[in-house]
């Protein structure tokens, strides 16, 4: 992790933030985490994605080195807080989101709400509205295990993001049309076991994978296909290399 930015804290209203940003010019690249995964996560991507404009990447609440949640994580109190931040650091819009995981949710809500100032999303094996209504149905028995096991040996913070994520689907279900920015969606190809994910669950997620590209008329999709759930670790260059034709798309 030797080219990662050296990362800060800053305050932002009653919670405190971990961040970094480096880089410089436009667009600036906004880095979104998925759940519990810390600004660490992206380090293969550096030092690579600092030519491609300013960047900027953080820990949630309760991630990485950010303090727990003071108030529940609903996406309307993410995305407010990530556009605080943003402002703090004098980080320049328009933005480009680039979201992984669960971070797909807060993305996708953002580029809604402050529309404006979005120029782009790369939605990267992102959460999408759809999974988290659908997907619990066709959890295997060692998912729910597995599920059962961690709420007993660590019960869930009222506040944190996946408690509220129902109410985090119910704000993007309410908030205004997606703008017709341009989007990618990398969706990886490669297969776990079926003892660990059905092919009904399989089969549902791509299809909300396809969902996300259509957010936008200028939505595309890209298979990851030698990755499973984190093409930033096992497909880096790929992962470049989408955000470059991404930024070639963005309007001038």
């Amino acid at each position: 992790m030797k080219h990662l930015p050296k990362s800060k804290s800053i305050a932002i209203g009653k919670q405190v933030l971990r961040f970094s940003m480096s880089g410089q010019g436009q667009p600036t690249i906004v880095m979104i985490n998925g759940a519990g995964g810390p600004l660490e996560g992206w380090h293969k991507l550096y030092p690579d994605i600092e030519a491609l404009g300013a960047v900027v990447s953080y820990d949630r609440p309760g991630v990485g080195a950010s303090p727990p949640p003071k108030e529940p994580q609903v996406g309307t109190t993410v995305v407010m807080q990530l556009r605080a931040l943003l402002r703090e650091i004098a980080a320049k819009p328009p933005f480009l989101l680039v979201a992984h995981s669960f971070g797909g949710l807060h993305a996708n809500l953002f580029a809604r709400v402050y529309a404006a100032e979005t120029c782009g999303v790369l939605f990267l094996e992102a959460t999408a509205p759809d999974d988290v209504a659908k997907l619990k149905q066709y959890r295997s028995a060692m998912q729910r295990a597995v599920a059962g096991l961690l709420d007993r040996v660590a019960p869930p913070d009222a506040n944190d993001e996946i408690g509220n994520e129902d109410e985090t689907v119910a704000e993007i279900a309410e908030a205004p049309d997606f703008p017709p920015v341009p989007v990618t969606v990398i969706s990886g190809g490669r297969r776990l076991p079926r003892w660990m994910v059905s092919s009904a669950s399989v089969e549902e997620r791509s299809r909300n994978q396809e969902g996300l590209a259509r957010l936008s008329p200028l939505g595309q999709r890209v298979i990851a296909q030698k990755s499973a759930h984190f093409p930033q670790m096992t497909e880096p260059q790929l992962v470049l290399d989408a955000l470059k034709k991404l930024i070639t798309r963005l309007p001038d």
